[in-house]
């Protein structure tokens, strides 16, 4: 018998080496390299997993590029609005989708609703982590929920086309695989399966890099989406090598915060998509809820003015949506002027903070900041620094904002506000939602039909003092 050798592999980019490194040459970061144990080769490994199921179709060949049908192929629809437009529009046959996220978030229950729903789809769904009696008692009480309040949407099906499978072992579900033939595969998760081809225990990195590989050539050869569901490690990335992330076509992160009832469905890798897209789900005891119009559940319902709150109106993807901003400016208590963002990039609140000292004189050096995105939402758009500042000194002046006022602008190091994209469909969502004032960037004004917005005014400006002018007088 061939002995085992040790390696070290990074988890943060897949890097190995033959000998511990403080420093991982690759990716540069600290203290990543994990041991592990190299099974001797074997000719089951890797992909030939699938073929020893009697799974696989033979050597793939050289075809012309011309030979190749690239006709649009025809998505499989998952009777769910916000998980087909994070997808891009449904699932790709033959594409290996990961869903990422922190365990209790809610990823096994989006699933199971999901294809609850997809009746007239032969679907296996293999658990490492549950029986087939906690899943069979979980998907009676979402099929109960749904009953009981009536058809909807996201009224869950019988469950006749789905078969359950709970099992850990590849090469085993790789036999039930062939007796059942599934048109869409599920694996939950990822951490739990282990082949007999490498000699080391399920959740290591050799495990999870050899059982997404067997799964990415069985998606490929058989045409069939593969679905796989990974935890989240306590500084945020999924479990397991980076490489794994490179393997699958699709890797989409399940976010919120468990003691809200908001999720957040986003796609960080998409083959065949965007990945500017998110999905809004609400967390309830039926199970998740879509969430068809994210505004009306981003803004708070306060009928009083309160400072510190500017609205602001974002854009994810092609869905805007108006969102609150609050910030809190006091004095340092302890010395050292503290700087908290969440939901919002901390780098970027130090470069605004930064221009409202230098350009329009306000002195924010010896004060403690504080900034939330309320609703537990992470955004990126730069059309938030206009709120972001008129949040700040609304809270450092204590002075409110119009409630009845929205606003979208990217503030530029000289104290300019810059154009931003898309702005007639900002408009279109504040005048939708009864907003009376629109600030604007000046140049985001030209060629605007102003007409077509009757009942909302709009205030361009092109300087952050003019904006503040015009939001405080």
């Amino acid at each position: 018998m061939a002995k085992a050798k040790t390696a070290y592999v990074c988890s943060e980019c897949g890097y190995e080496s033959a000998k511990w490194l403080g420093r991982c040459p690759s990716c540069h970061q600290w203290n990543v390299m994990k041991e592990f144990t190299v099974a001797p080769a074997s000719p089951s490994k890797g992909g030939a997993v699938v073929a020893a199921a009697g799974l696989s179709r033979g050597k793939a060949r050289p075809q012309r590029l011309s030979e190749i049908d690239a006709s649009e192929e025809q998505r499989i629809d998952t009777h769910d609005q916000e998980l087909n437009r994070v997808l891009g529009g449904g699932i790709v046959p033959g594409s290996l989708i990961l869903l990422g996220g922190e365990p209790g978030i809610g990823k096994s229950t989006l699933l199971l609703q999901t294809i609850l729903q997809m009746n007239d789809r032969c679907i296996l769904y293999v658990s490492g982590e549950e029986s087939e009696r906690q899943i069979k008692l979980r998907a009676e009480r979402l099929q109960s929920f749904a009953a009981s309040n009536g058809p909807s949407p996201q009224s869950g099906g019988d469950g006749g086309g789905l078969y359950l499978l709970c099992e850990s072992n590849l090469e085993r579900i790789f036999e039930q695989v062939k007796t059942v033939n599934p048109e869409l595969l599920i694996v939950d998760s990822i951490q739990t399966m282990a082949t007999e081809s490498v000699e080391s225990s399920p959740g290591s990195v050799t495990q999870i890099r050899e059982c997404t590989t067997a799964l990415l050539k069985y998606a490929k050869e058989q045409n069939v989406p593969v679905l796989l569901i990974g935890h989240i490690t306590k500084e945020g990335s999924i479990a397991g090598p980076k490489v794994l992330e490179h393997i699958v076509d699709c890797v989409l992160q399940f976010e919120g915060d468990r003691q809200h009832m908001y999720r957040i469905l986003r796609g960080i890798k998409n083959r065949f998509g965007s990945t500017s897209e998110i999905g809004i789900y609400e967390m309830l005891s039926s199970g998740l809820r879509p969430v068809e119009n994210p505004s009306e559940l981003l803004l708070s319902q306060n009928t009083g003015e309160l400072s510190g709150v500017a609205i602001s109106a974002a854009i994810e993807g092609i869905r805007p949506f108006l969102i609150e901003t609050q910030a809190l400016v006091s004095t340092a208590a302890y010395g050292t002027p503290q700087r908290s963002a969440t939901g919002f990039d901390i780098r970027r609140l130090n470069m605004l903070l930064a221009v409202l000292e230098k350009r329009v004189g306000f002195k924010l050096g010896a004060k403690d900041v504080f900034l939330n995105i309320a609703g537990g939402i992470r955004v990126t758009d730069p059309a938030m620094d206009l709120s972001v500042i008129a949040a700040v000194l609304s809270s450092n002046v204590d002075t409110p904002i119009d409630r009845y006022t929205a606003m979208a602008g990217e503030c530029g190091l000289s104290g300019e506000i810059r154009p931003v994209t898309r702005i007639a469909q900002r408009i279109a969502e504040a005048q939708k939602l009864g907003f009376q004032r629109f600030v604007l960037p000046e140049q985001n004004v030209h060629g605007l039909d102003r007409k077509a917005y009757p009942t909302i005014e709009l205030v361009p400006v092109s300087r952050v003092e003019q904006a503040l002018r015009e939001l405080f007088g």
